[in-house]
């Protein structure tokens, strides 16, 4: 519509800038220390709503960090999208690689560098002013309803108590989420999927104290030693993972969707300049885009002990430390894939040292159908915006609430992402594109649109 153009065109500088301020808030959700950032952006998405022409938005407490609930009804009678998003962020470790602050954000080649700038902040604010636009224009033709959580990054640990005593408050037609990817901005796509998650972590203890490496070493299990040996044993030499039981729930994908897959597009070689690396790597007998969507994975996310200071210090270590997560598909459990983790590991320990294995947090994977009114109405909008109909894909990454929103609410879940794989989600200098930002304020008020006339 010309009136959305308009408006958006008008107020576009300032959409920016009210992004920039909730970037500015370092909201990192893990660390104890950010606890008062953390409220301080739940009151600027409250905020925001209210000015966007919320008719209700509260700050609700939880056991953890606080929702961010928002609402506009217009009539009853009308369905209802409820919008989920994160305001908090990942910490921006490590510091040293980032080419600017990661709370002071910097726009350059059309892109906003800081943390939190798609994942997630950039995202479910573009739904903020989608509601704004509708609101001002009077053409809102759906109710809209928001969920604003600030623990998505440790694993949503309050959300799913808060959820189930707040169904009626949450009750909605579809919930709608941008916290996902395209393949491009010229080869539009929407996610129909995303993998579920296990997360644990690994302590190995030898000796009762750190000892000298020339007295001892050769005579002393070394913690370091026997870690990467156990982590070594979790794949084959086809990168299959060794874990007993781990694939016995995968549900296998079909020939003609792994044949409809094939059909995005994928350029290996600009990939791997992308990541700066020579050759690819993962489990034999599938593509680089299987191994990201249809494939579990497991995966080491840091390892430490001993002396990392500087200079040397010839030691034996007295323990070692490593975090694991695997990444699941539809029909595995992350409760049974952790508990098989933990025996894993615990199984395998050696004489000589003592293995304690501990289970941070989970999540599971999702499916979209994509014969669903809703997902048709997020692909007609994109296409209406795009001029392109987007290529429905499987999302790599966990959004952990998915299956309980559908569980709890009845509701199924669509996603509408706007950023790209290639925005440094998690890592040193995260970007999102300003086109991206603002095609995605272009492209949402037409999915109420659509869904509106569907229902």
């Amino acid at each position: 519509m010309q009136v959305w153009k308009d408006y958006q065109q008008q107020n576009k500088d300032r959409f920016l800038n009210e992004l920039l301020n909730l970037l500015r808030i370092p909201s990192v959700s893990a660390d104890s220390e950010h606890k008062k950032d953390m409220i301080e952006c739940a009151e600027a998405v409250k905020q925001r709503l209210l000015e966007a022409g919320a008719g209700k938005a509260e700050i609700i407490t939880t056991e953890g960090h606080p929702v961010v609930y928002g609402e506009k009804i217009t009539n009853p009678g009308l369905p209802t999208v409820l919008v989920y998003g994160h305001y908090d962020v990942q910490p921006p470790d490590p510091l040293e690689l980032w080419h600017s602050d990661p709370f002071d954000p910097v726009i350059k080649d059309g892109k906003i560098f800081a943390r939190g700038a798609c994942d997630d902040k950039g995202q479910f604010y573009m739904h903020i002013k989608a509601l704004e636009m509708l609101v001002k224009t009077n053409t809102l033709s759906t109710n809209i309803k928001f969920i604003i959580e600030g623990e998505e990054e440790i694993g949503s640990p309050s959300l799913a108590r808060f959820v189930a005593s707040h169904k009626d408050l949450l009750s909605a037609d579809v919930i709608l989420i941008s916290d996902t990817a395209m393949i491009s901005m010229d080869h539009p796509s929407i996610d129909i999927g995303v993998r579920g998650l296990s997360y644990i972590e690994v302590e190995v203890t030898g000796p009762n104290r750190d000892l000298h490496s020339g007295v001892y070493g050769g005579a002393v299990a070394n913690p370091i030693t026997v870690l990467a040996k156990m982590i070594a044993s979790c794949h084959d030499e086809n990168n299959h993972i060794t874990i007993p039981g781990f694939y016995d729930n995968v549900m296998e994908t079909t020939g003609a969707e792994r044949e409809l897959m094939a059909q995005a597009p994928f350029d290996e070689a600009e990939y791997k300049k992308d990541l700066g690396v020579t050759a690819l790597w993962g489990e034999k007998g599938y593509t680089t885009n299987e191994r990201t969507g249809i494939r579990p994975t497991l995966e080491l996310n840091g390892i430490w002990g001993g002396y990392t200071g500087e200079g040397s210090k010839t030691v034996l270590p007295a323990k070692a430390h490593a975090k694991i997560s695997a990444r699941l598909v539809p029909n595995q459990s992350s409760a049974d894939i952790t508990a098989k983790l933990l025996q894993y590991f615990k199984e395998i320990a050696p004489e000589g040292v003592t293995v304690k294995a501990m289970a941070h947090h989970g999540g599971e994977p999702y499916m979209t159908p994509i014969d669903s009114p809703a997902y048709k109405a997020a692909a007609r909008a994109v296409e209406t915006t795009f001029g392109k109909q987007p290529v429905p894909v499987r999302g790599g990454g966990s959004i952990p609430i998915c299956a309980l929103f559908e569980k709890e609410l009845g509701a199924k879940i669509v996603f509408m992402g706007f950023g790209l794989d290639s925005d440094n989600l998690h890592s040193p200098n995260e970007k999102f594109d300003l086109f991206n930002f603002y095609k995605g304020i272009e492209t949402i008020p037409w999915f109420h649109k659509y869904f509106a006339e569907q229902k």
